[in-house]
Order: structure tokens, then sequence, then C-alpha cells
């Protein structure tokens, strides 16, 4: 059957669930010691309303709760924003009818995006092209392209608009768009809808990858949109799409823009990826002094037609393991659990913007950032006659 296989007993759960099962090892201080070099400030536990977690129970996903704080100020209340990032496999086989699939993935989100409602998430992103299978390692283009819709009025955005609305939250929607304006270009796009239900506007991934089974360029190239930052009613946001995460100028520019929170929607595989998954959105969170919502998909997706990694391996019909493992990274270096390697999962996050102002002041990133000797530098470098500024021992 193709479709995304129960990996559960092949696959490791999660990091927390081996640092659960090492406590017999560690003293109360010791564990307690190894998850601050791991996450830094503890998290919090939120409460989870006993309706939610009937849903979750009853959906089979997993719902977990985190509180990040900030300092108590004189002049300033806390600016309290609860978000939600949502990790998820493909509900059909990938041999199914298009229609069957999105469907299916359709009803999955809604029930998911109901129990983020009853958690009070006021902001919820979905994982980079949530409503199909990742197809993209294929090179095919149908049926995968019949994916594609227009990011302004297609059925995906109108399903969101009707639950941005319906739950009074700001929906982030990562999909394949058609681009029917620009002759009906595809483009890997989030859309971002308020919690009027209005679509905001949309903002394309700016790095394509050309690695692995990533062959992504087979069927849309860099995005145009550039560092778009959305003004919602809860906060300042960017989406920093899945491969983007690699390249710390594209991080840079979302903070330069004024986000306040940042999402990185992907799809990333064990092998390709895993080692650099808890680092680079935390080391983007405290670089930029922002938060960051770091989602994967999981599961394993199988295809009907064999393709290869063009390394001399042998074809295969699927990508590898997507391990999931999404969590939320703040400006003050800590970070979330995170989610499940092997199912789906809500993870609810209640943050305090007032930290962000809090890490810019104590650590002067911003004051010491020097922007007018990299811009300078950068200028030359992208010139086609940059030379490196290197120095060699003098010759005799």
């Amino acid at each position: 059957a193709f479709f995304s296989a129960n990996m559960s007993e092949v696959e490791v759960k999660s990091l927390e669930d081996l640092l659960e099962k090492a406590k017999g090892a560690l003293d109360e201080r010791e564990s307690a010691e190894a998850r601050r070099i791991l996450y830094g400030k503890p998290a919090r536990p939120l409460q989870i309303p006993p309706e939610a977690q009937k849903l979750a129970d009853e959906g089979k996903f997993e719902l977990k709760a985190f509180g990040m704080t900030a300092a108590c100020e004189q002049t300033r209340a806390p600016r309290l924003v609860r978000i939600g990032l949502v990790q998820n496999a493909i509900v059909r086989p990938t041999t199914d009818p298009v229609e069957q699939q999105k469907k299916a993935l359709m009803e999955r989100i809604k029930e998911i995006t109901h129990a983020a409602y009853l958690c009070g998430v006021n902001v919820i992103c979905f994982q980079e092209a949530w409503n199909m299978p990742f197809v993209f390692c294929t090179r095919e283009k149908l049926p995968w392209t019949e994916f594609a819709e227009s990011a302004e009025y297609g059925p995906t955005t109108k399903l969101c608009q009707e639950l941005a609305k319906k739950y009074n939250m700001v929906i982030v929607s990562p999909i394949l768009e058609r681009d029917e304006t620009h002759q009906g270009i595809l483009a890997n796009t989030a859309v971002v809808i308020s919690n009027s239900g209005k679509v905001m506007g949309k903002s394309r991934k700016n790095h394509i990858p050309r690695v692995g089974d990533f062959n992504e360029s087979t069927y849309y190239m860099e995005g145009n949109t550039g560092h778009k930052v959305f003004q919602t009613n809860f906060g300042r946001i960017g989406i920093n799409i899945c491969y983007g995460r690699h390249h710390p100028l594209n991080w840079c520019v979302y903070g330069l823009n004024g986000a306040e929170i940042v999402f990185n929607p992907s799809a990333t595989v064990g092998a390709l990826s895993e080692p650099m998954w808890p680092i680079e959105a935390r080391n983007a969170a405290i670089a930029n002094t922002y938060f960051v919502g770091a989602i994967n998909r999981v599961g394993t997706e199988v295809f009907p037609n064999e393709f290869t990694s063009g390394d001399g391996k042998p074809a295969h019909h699927d990508f590898g393991h997507f391990y999931g493992s999404s969590y939320v990274a703040a400006p003050d270096g800590s970070r979330t659990p995170g989610l499940s390697r092997v199912c789906d999962g809500l993870l609810v996050t209640e943050v305090d913007l007032n930290l962000i102002q809090q890490v810019k002041d104590k650590w002067c990133l911003q004051m010491t950032m020097r922007l007018d000797m990299y811009a300078k530098e950068l200028s030359q470098a992208a010139k086609p006659n940059f030379k490196p500024d290197i120095i060699y021992e003098p010759t005799d």
C-alpha cells in the first residue's frame, strides 16, 4: 500500500522519550541539569482543557502545551500570545484520487485546529505543503501538480478563512500555489489569513534545495516576495519556509523587518537533516531576538513509481522518514520540548512577546550587529570581480 507508514515500531518516538528512559540512571539534580543544558530555562506545562485532550486521544494525535515567560515590568502589561504548531502525516494512499487525498487532509486539519481553539491558540501554522504528499522527490508532474491551487481563492484558502473567522485565529497555511496571474507558474507559498477571515497576503519560499531527493526546482523556483512581515492582532509574524532555515541572512532580514514570531514550516527527513533540526531554529531565535516555531511533517510517504537520489544507490519508492519533532524556540536560548518523531501532533505554546525587548536590552545584539560593515562587504561579494580578502605570508 502506498501511504504514510506507521513507523512507531522502528523509529525512536522522541528525544524526550529517551530522556525519560534515562532518568533511572540520573539523580534528580543531574536530570534537571541535563534538561537545562539541552533546553535552557524550563518551559512550564500548561493545563490542557479536558475537551481538547479527549479530542486528541480520540483522534490519535499528540497534544502538548507549554508556557515561556518574561520578567514582569512596571510600565508594560504582558503581551501573551498562544502559538499552535501542527505536524501530521498524510491520511490517504498517494495512489488515491487527488481530491480524496486533499479532502482527507482537510478533515484532519479541521479536527486538530478545533483542538487548538479549545486550547486558546491565537496563531496557528501548518507544515510545508500541508494539503498534499511531499511529492517533489518524484520529478513527475501529473498527478502531483493537480494539488496546486490559487493562494487567494483556492479551496484550501477558503477553508482556512472559515476556520480563522470561526475561531478568531490567525492561520498560516503553506501550500503549493498555482499563480494564475503569472501564466500559471507554481510556487511554494505560505498564505496568511487574519483572525477576521481575510487573506492578508502570502510569503514564498526564498531558498530552494537541490540536495538528495529534494528536487523542488523541477516544480518551482526561488520565491519573489522577499521577507514580508505581517502585522496581526497577535504580533508581527514572518514565514521562513523549510530550506530557508539553512541561510542565516534569510532569518536576519525577517528580524530587520520587525518580526516577533517567525514560523519555519518544513518537510525534512532524518537521514539528511535531523542533527541540524534542534539547532537551527534555536540559533535563529537567539541571533535575531524573536520567537521561532519550527514545524516538520511526520511519517513515511510511499509513491507508486521508483526514483533515484542521483547518488549511485538503488532506486526507491519513499523519501525517507519525516521525523516531526516540532518545537518553539525563544530569544533567550530556551526552547520547548518537541513533539513526537512518529505521530501527528499539536504543540501549544504561550509566549510573552515582552521577552523580545528584554533580551535585546540584555544582549545588545542589534546595537552591535554592524550592518554598515556587512552591507559594504556583502555588496562587494555580490560583484563579478569580487576578490576574497585573504592575507598571505610574504614571499622572500
